[in-house]
């Protein structure tokens, strides 16, 4: 296993590295939607949803993959009725592929954050 960090998405806000990779796939740690050179976060959900989103594939180009390659995203989003915003910008992102994917509403996320997005992918 081999961790993977990246300049281009958040330094980790605790005790964790930003991904891990086997020899097969990536795992990224949950995305807040923190911009990596400014570390601001965004509270707007469609510009929030599409900064993690970067933020997650920054770390998989980073280990070798890419967004093409996402076998599964969780979400966790802070409203529930932020799901069709939120999907709106997670459809255009992903395009024709369609990785597995669970969504939830939570009661709190690190930093008051409107969601948060891990995937897995395949390198």
């Amino acid at each position: 296993m081999k961790a993977i960090n990246t300049n281009d998405a958040p330094k980790a806000v605790g005790a964790y590295v930003q991904g891990i990779a086997t020899d097969s796939l990536v795992f990224t740690s949950g995305q807040l939607p923190l911009d990596p050179k400014t570390g601001e976060l965004v509270t707007e959900i469609k510009a929030a949803t599409k900064q993690a989103l970067e933020n997650v594939e920054n770390i998989l180009k980073e280990a070798g993959s890419s967004r093409d390659k996402v076998i599964k995203c969780v979400v966790y989003l802070n409203d529930i009725n932020n799901f069709k915003a939120f999907d709106e910008v997670y459809a255009e992102f992903f395009k024709d592929h369609k990785p597995a994917r669970s969504a939830f509403e939570v009661a709190n996320l690190p930093k008051d954050g409107l969601l948060e997005i891990e995937a897995i992918a395949s390198l």
